[in-house]
């Protein structure tokens, strides 16, 4: 007969044989396959975080095997938050989504398919800071936001800028500036940051605000010259780039944060193991300094502080929309 000391040294010893044998976490992992949503284009910033913290997910009390990262661009990223809504809430599809896509969405599309509550919470995993770029269409004598105004107030007819999408939070921090400076600043809505970077470079429209990691490697090979960035203080990776609050417009500040949701209905249980997996992905060395190398600063959380960071975030653009003017009808 076992006695209770003997079964529960066995208990401690089949714990320890988990923690050297990975197939003992497999088989006790919540998922055996997990697939991610991702509402942009291969290549872009947001694509990178859910690829890099997909790579670190396998063998996890999460899921046994790395996740599956499925591109479903359009919309503004609302067709892969639309795609969860209606997917399993167990745990095995997630989506990683843009903050504005459930903050500032919702004060603009009177039709919106989806809403806060229709999401669980997981994790942030990355922020990120917006840049405005110029290129080849702006005279090269352009050097400042102060500079790149006077120009465009002096070509209203070229005077245009790209964004990730309309609504984005790229387009209202333009729209944003125009209306601080009096500037008839045309909008030119892609879909993702890297179309609009690409005609920018092109000379075919004169500036984008759009992720400022997006155009690193534009700017670093001459191609796009980064006049502001839209951060409380100047990113890491863009030192020499004033912000657009050191150079007078406090309004004009926005550090944006990718995060991964479940649909709203998951377990609470699943949501947890599965946030202690992302965080502990994000704090892995590689994965950050790959994130860094591409603009993008690693940041995990709890559901809970993901949850009032979101809450904080819509309350916030509700008042900056209105002052915009602009709807999805608009």
């Amino acid at each position: 007969m076992t006695t209770r000391r003997q079964f529960t040294a066995a208990l401690g010893g089949t714990a320890a044989l988990a923690a050297l044998h990975p197939l003992a976490a497999l088989a006790q992992a919540v998922q055996q396959q997990v697939k991610i949503y991702y509402g942009f284009p291969a290549g872009s910033a947001g694509d990178s975080v859910a690829r890099r913290v997909a790579d670190k997910l396998g063998n996890t009390p999460f899921t046994a095997t790395n996740p599956v990262v499925e591109n479903k661009p359009g919309a503004g990223g609302r067709i892969a938050l639309d795609t969860l809504k209606t997917s399993p809430a167990d745990g095995s599809v997630l989506c990683l989504a843009q903050a504005s896509a459930l903050s500032i969405y919702p004060h603009i599309y009177t039709k919106l398919s989806y809403a806060i509550p229709d999401f669980a919470p997981i994790s942030i995993g990355a922020v990120m800071t917006h840049g405005l770029a110029v290129g080849p269409m702006v005279p090269a004598s352009v050097k400042t936001l102060k500079d790149y105004i006077a120009w465009a107030k002096a070509n209203p007819g070229q005077a245009s800028y790209g964004s990730p999408g309309a609504g984005s939070t790229p387009h209202f921090l333009g729209a944003l500036l125009g209306l601080s400076t009096g500037t008839d600043l045309r909008h030119v809505p892609y879909r993702g940051s890297l179309p609009g970077i690409n005609d920018v470079v092109g000379g075919q429209i004169a500036s984008c605000l759009t992720p400022a990691g997006d155009c690193l490697p534009f700017a670093k090979a001459g191609k796009l010259r980064v006049l502001a960035t839209s951060g409380a203080q100047r990113p890491a990776y863009l030192p020499d780039v004033p912000t657009f609050t050191e150079q007078g417009f406090p309004e004009i500040v926005a550090d944006e944060w990718f995060g991964f949701f479940a649909p709203a209905k998951t377990p609470a249980a699943t949501i947890a193991v599965a946030s202690t997996a992302i965080q502990a992905a994000l704090k892995d060395k590689a994965v950050a300094d790959g994130l860094l190398s591409v603009g993008l600063i690693a940041h995990g959380s709890s559901p809970e502080e993901m949850k009032k960071s979101l809450q904080s975030e819509y309350e916030r653009w509700g008042p900056l929309v209105k002052k915009i003017g602009f709807t999805a009808e608009s």
